[in-house]
């Protein structure tokens, strides 16, 4: 599997493009040519520019494609099925190894892999080389909306693309490379194309033979290196910090990808532990709902053995991983069961509520609060409740929704202090911050543990217009410095954000020249960090008696 004639026979992309780009040309001016009059042409120019004339073209030359001699027909179509309806861009040479997999062959031929610049001529023009990421893609992007609605080009392109994934997968010289910790990624430069979404095209579409093979490749799967492949791309941080000996079994795996007839036979051959949890405590369910799998965690709920609210490593259900992802489908399935608590924390403390108000899952939230069993204002190991977390990340909806709850407290402080109001201004989400200043008993110039009132966190973070609207409001003190000294001015200041710094240099409150507990001014901030514009903005405002150094010896040179 050393990589075939590829390196051997490729030509320079730069040539590659060029070539391409005049064949492109070439057509155009075919399909002009081809109009009797000048009004024609004129028309047909237009619809080329357009991007619409060029169906004909296509159709022209795909059928060129087609009535080539020997195996340039089949190299072409299949190349041009594999750039069209690939879940990423393939390199070139994943390309090329991809057209050297025979369907159902056991074997893996190194003489089979053909070149790039084969591969050009059998296309006809119709595919490139983009220079600077060494992928393969079609000459336009006209030509893969005409692929995707031609349905008659292709037969079953998913379940074809699965087909060769999987007899690439099977094959010997892959299957030798089980026992490998890691994938060489070099010599088989198609194995993480094929070990990540082989599920995907699968999911899409099953044919029998693609079952078949799955069945194969899934019966032995922990010591397949596929298995690390997959997790590789998809989980490289909890890969990588595994200590304990690898697990990620066939039934893990088809739950991941959700297949569903997989799933089932997976099942009723009895070969797995349906509550087995992989390498990180993952059970085949808590992968399905994690990713959205509704069909594939039903038929998993379905088994009376199943325990469908076991949590992984880190405390994390199966229902807390559907919450995060959104899924409300799968959700409802879950908490149709009995054994399943919906207000379950992880070892963070954080609940499915939480998850869902963090992501912005308006539905979700909405389910969940229909729980009794569900507390709306909960808070997780740091303090923080769903009203914080979602004010934080500026989900608008779901604060409304939480603030609709009669036990939700808008005011309630996390660990740090920091109320839900405070949670917003630092996020800079203005229409969060206005919700809740509309909320009776709100003081909008709160401290948390350290000092730190809302507009100083706007500032710190240079977000203009929660500033703004903080300063509109009753009781708040634009100077108000935190525990170490600091105010909104030196926070701005001191990380540059200039607009924010003319906004508060507006308020009649503001004392320019304040120092904090070590004697900097907002005008040291900024000249210790180099801020020129805000250094141009306060310099009028220097006190004479501001020239000292600081308590830590800079001064504003």
């Amino acid at each position: 599997m050393s990589g075939g004639n590829y390196a051997e026979n490729a030509i320079p992309h730069y040539r590659l493009i060029s070539v391409s780009r005049f064949l492109l040309v070439a057509l155009n001016i075919d399909a002009i040519l081809q109009e009797s009059t000048i009004y024609r042409r004129r028309e047909r120019l237009s619809e080329i520019i357009d991007g619409l004339g060029l169906r004909d073209a296509y159709g022209a030359t795909i059928d060129r494609i087609k009535s080539q001699d020997g195996d340039k027909s089949r190299l072409g179509m299949e190349a041009l099925m594999w750039i069209s309806h690939a879940e990423r861009p393939l390199r070139a040479d994943e390309l090329c190894h991809a057209l050297a997999v025979k369907l159902g062959s056991r074997d893996f031929n190194a003489e089979n892999i053909p070149s790039m610049s084969t591969l050009m001529s059998c296309c006809q023009g119709l595919i490139t080389v983009d220079k600077e990421a060494s992928t393969v893609r079609l000459i336009h992007f006209t030509l893969k909306e005409y692929l995707s609605t031609r349905l008659d080009i292709f037969t079953r392109p998913h379940s074809s693309i699965a087909e060769l994934c999987l007899t690439y997968l099977n094959s010997e010289p892959v299957k030798t490379l089980s026992s490998k910790p890691h994938p060489y990624v070099i010599k088989t430069p198609f194995l993480g194309y094929c070990s990540r979404y082989w599920g995907v095209h699968a999911e899409r579409d099953l044919s029998e033979h693609a079952r078949l093979l799955a069945l194969e490749l899934l019966r032995d799967y922990d010591c397949h290196i596929s298995a690390r492949s997959l997790l590789t791309e998809v989980r490289p941080m909890i890969l990588s910090s595994l200590h304990t000996s690898f697990q990620f079994n066939g039934l893990h795996c088809a739950s991941f990808f959700g297949i569903v007839k997989v799933v089932a036979a997976l099942i009723e051959m009895q070969i797995y532990d349906i509550n087995k949890g992989d390498f990180w405590g993952l059970t085949p369910l808590a992968w399905a709902a994690w990713n959205g799998h509704e069909e594939a965690a039903k038929i998993l709920l379905q088994q009376a053995e199943v325990n469908p609210d076991k949590a992984d490593h880190d405390g994390n259900t199966p229902l807390s991983r559907a919450a995060w992802g959104g899924h409300e489908g799968v959700v409802k399935a879950l908490l149709a069961r009995n054994k399943v608590n919906p207000d379950n924390p992880n070892n963070c403390g954080t609940t499915p509520l939480q998850n869902a108000a963090l992501r912005g899952h308006t539905e979700v939230v909405k389910i969940l609060l229909g729980r009794e069993e569900v507390k709306s204002n909960k808070q997780n190991n740091h303090g923080s409740t769903p009203l914080s977390i979602a004010a934080e990340y500026g989900h608008e909806d779901v604060v409304r929704i939480l603030l609709a709850k009669k036990d939700v407290n808008p005011h309630m402080p996390d660990n740090d202090g920091d109320t839900p109001l405070a949670c917003g201004a630092y996020g800079g989400c203005e229409g969060v911050v206005k919700i809740l200043l509309e909320q009776e008993h709100i003081d909008p110039d709160i401290s948390n543990n350290a000092g730190q009132t809302p507009l100083s966190y706007a500032s710190w973070k240079g977000h203009e217009r929660v500033v703004k609207i903080l300063l509109e409001q009753k009781g708040v003190n634009p100077d108000n410095p935190n525990n170490t000294g600091r105010t909104p001015l030196s926070y701005a200041a001191g990380e540059g954000h200039a607009k924010v710094v003319e906004i508060l240099l507006g308020q009649a409150d503001v004392n320019p020249n304040r120092a904090d507990n070590n004697g900097r001014t907002a005008l040291m901030h900024a000249a210790v960090h180099g801020h020129q514009k805000v250094i141009e903005l306060l310099q009028p405002h220097k006190a004479l008696t501001h020239r000292a150094p600081s308590a830590i010896g800079d001064t504003t040179h």
